[in-house]
């Protein structure tokens, strides 16, 4: 029996995840977003540097040590996402408010933060007061209307009567964006924190399902007779600590259901398939990006009822999901999507820097048309050729070349793509999920996100065809020798 304490590749793996972690206390305690993004790019790739030295050394550690150092360096990685507040986003301050509002009884599609309506609900948290307060970048300016509720004072515009009211919540103006799955977890998250508990509720709550990620992970991989190290792309992934939890980012739920939903879909027997698309229906219903991993869920299915046992329960959960919120809901419950789409350049693209590496070779208006021709001919091969026993394969193809065409720029979006990573193995496609941050931290440090955009991407793609091709040969290979 091989000593687990002494075994060398053991000893190898818990030192590098040892400077793994605290490489990410280092990252995830430096305030620099703003201040010092290119200090903040360097802490990045030292992060992912050990994350690549790690995963190489996993291989030599003995098998029966696999699934204990997965799990302890999951543990371990996820909790340095809890050593600070949110350091490069803010979007766990609107959950906390969406939660915050419907405690209240009140729908979180109907009025914006800002709105005098819920004034009420208004802490210095979440809107603090004073000039000082809203010197910081990541602050919005609330305009204040009725009698002053600051006599005697005055605001850094010169306005006797008022302080200064601003909020750490971006986009006060609109309505809330996230799906009804979203907003039902926002509301458990507030309904079970303790009074003052600020950020660490939400940061906490992703960290648990961070790590009920790692378990769903290795559970489908040991149902598989799979290399359990595969795990390791997840539980070990800088972006899961730094967007999941430091973050607070609610894609961390939409990918727990996504990989359920792809695991039971794998199952045989069409109760299993049913179950899978509930869950993935779920998904959806959290924060619509899931709806990507739909045709490999549908790979290689030659039968209709097949294909109608997962899309029919992902329509119906969905549709159920957002009903309670129609009827209670006096605005769209699509909230500020439209907008969004708008203003982060997917419907021009010409601005921002979307569509970077089709931009590069096509004229700004055959971008669109190009990318939807391109994604209809990947999912197509994926819902033809596909391998229904492996419907995460497909999906991550189709994910991988999703994010390679529209390129966006927020790094937490990959996170879906690096579980899907884990369940499938194809390790390239991480060079996606780094593009990410490069885009959204780096692109700071040179003043073009596009320029940033166009390379750390087209890198990207360069890694996956070249590993692709090299494993092509190398399989070609071996089953002639054979």
């Amino acid at each position: 029996m091989v000593n687990l304490r002494t075994s060398p590749g053991v000893c190898a793996v818990a030192a590098l995840l040892a400077a793994l972690v605290a490489a990410l206390v280092w990252t995830v305690r430096h305030d620099g977003y703003f201040s010092d993004p290119a200090g903040l790019s360097w802490r990045y790739a030292a992060c992912w540097a050990l994350f690549a030295v790690a995963l190489l050394a996993l291989r030599r550690v003995p098998a029966a040590a696999v699934v204990p150092l997965v799990l302890a360096g999951a543990v371990a990685v996820t909790a340095t996402g809890l050593v600070a507040p949110p350091r490069t986003s803010t979007d766990s301050y609107r959950y906390a408010w969406d939660g915050r509002v419907q405690s209240a009884g009140n729908s979180p599609y109907d009025h914006a933060p800002q709105d005098p309506a819920l004034s009420r609900l208004r802490d210095a948290w979440l809107f603090p007061t004073g000039a000082a307060a809203c010197a910081g970048p990541d602050r919005a300016r609330i305009p204040q209307t009725g009698a002053p509720e600051h006599p005697g004072t005055t605001d850094d515009a010169g306005n006797t009567g008022r302080r200064a009211l601003c909020t750490r919540i971006n986009r006060p103006a609109v309505h809330t964006i996230y799906p009804p799955v979203a907003e039902v977890y926002f509301l458990a998250v507030d309904r079970l924190s303790p009074a003052g508990a600020r950020h660490k509720p939400l940061q906490t709550g992703a960290g648990l399902l961070s790590l009920a990620v790692t378990g769903a992970l290795l559970l489908i991989l040991r149902r598989r007779g799979t290399d359990p190290r595969r795990a390791a792309y997840w539980a070990w992934c800088p972006a899961v600590p730094i967007e999941a939890v430091n973050n607070a980012h609610v894609d961390v739920l939409g990918v727990l259901l996504a990989v359920a939903g792809l695991g039971l879909v794998a199952a045989p027997g069409l109760g299993r398939r049913a179950g899978g698309g509930l869950v993935l229906g779920a998904a959806v219903a959290t924060k619509l990006m899931p709806a990507v991993v739909l045709p490999g869920a549908l790979s290689g299915v030659r039968r209709v009822r097949d294909a109608v046992a997962v899309l029919l329960p992902a329509a119906v959960v969905t549709l159920l999901a957002y009903l309670p919120y129609v009827l209670l809901s006096h605005g769209s419950v699509f909230g500020y999507l439209g907008g969004y789409v708008a203003e982060e350049g997917y419907e021009d693209p010409s601005s921002g820097s979307r569509y970077a590496l089709l931009r590069l070779v096509l004229p700004d208006a055959w971008a669109l048309p190009v990318l939807l021709a391109a994604m209809a001919a990947v999912t197509g091969y994926v819902l033809w050729r596909g391998d229904p026993r492996r419907p995460w394969s497909g999906a991550l193809l189709v994910t991988g070349w999703a994010f390679a065409l529209l390129t966006p720029g927020y790094s937490w979006y990959a996170l879906l793509l690096v579980a899907l990573v884990a369940l499938d193995g194809r390790w390239e496609w991480l060079g996606i999920a780094v593009a990410g941050p490069a885009v959204y931290v780096t692109g700071r440090v040179f003043g073009s996100r596009e320029a940033v955009s166009a390379t750390a991407y087209g890198l990207a793609v360069l890694l996956v065809l070249v590993v692709t091709v090299v494993r092509r040969r190398a399989l070609g290979a071996a089953g002639r020798r054979r």
